[in-house]
């Protein structure tokens, strides 16, 4: 007998767009999590402000689940002297979807979205406070290197990881 596979819980990434405004309102996350990123509505605003600042969300069968912000060089260089990197922020996933792999499956598309949206990029950086244990396991298991930078965050120490694309 042949089973057939439904594919189901395709992450995707793509830029915020208004429509998807609504079912933002509903995103939740743990109040821990609050104090170590932001909401994405109030990432929106801010986005809304600085046009080098690009919000992102993490569908899951065309349904948002997750969002973070790709930031440019205003971002960048309070971590890195890489004019060509490119900041990874305010990353986060709605608390319903947490623990299914969403987080894995939408930072192993970072790197190709990033390659085709942002070409001349050639490394995403990102700043996670060193209390969170989880977040710096899944960034680590997708690629991400901790080269040892530090930096002073609102929260306490951040590591500097590193996730370098190559020139193309």
């Amino acid at each position: 007998m042949l089973s057939q596979t439904v594919q189901k819980d395709i992450v995707s990434l793509d830029f915020y767009q208004p429509i998807y405004r609504s079912q933002l309102e509903k995103y939740h996350l743990s109040e821990e999590q609050k104090n170590l990123t932001a909401l994405p509505l109030e990432a929106i605003a801010t986005c809304e402000q600085e046009n080098d600042r690009h919000p992102i969300l993490i569908l899951s069968d065309n349904t948002p689940v997750g969002f973070f912000v790709l930031h440019g060089w205003e971002g960048v260089k309070n971590y890195s002297d890489n004019q060509d990197a490119i900041l990874l922020r305010a990353y986060s996933v709605d608390s319903s979807m947490q623990g299914k792999g969403v987080s894995q499956k939408s930072l192993l598309l970072l790197p190709t979205f990033v390659r085709k949206h942002f070409p001349n990029k050639n490394e995403i950086i990102l700043a996670v406070n060193h209390s969170n244990a989880q977040a710096q396991y899944i960034y680590k298991k997708c690629g991400f290197e901790d080269k040892g930078l530090r930096a002073d965050g609102r929260k306490g120490e951040l590591l500097i990881l590193h996730l370098d694309l190559g020139n193309g």
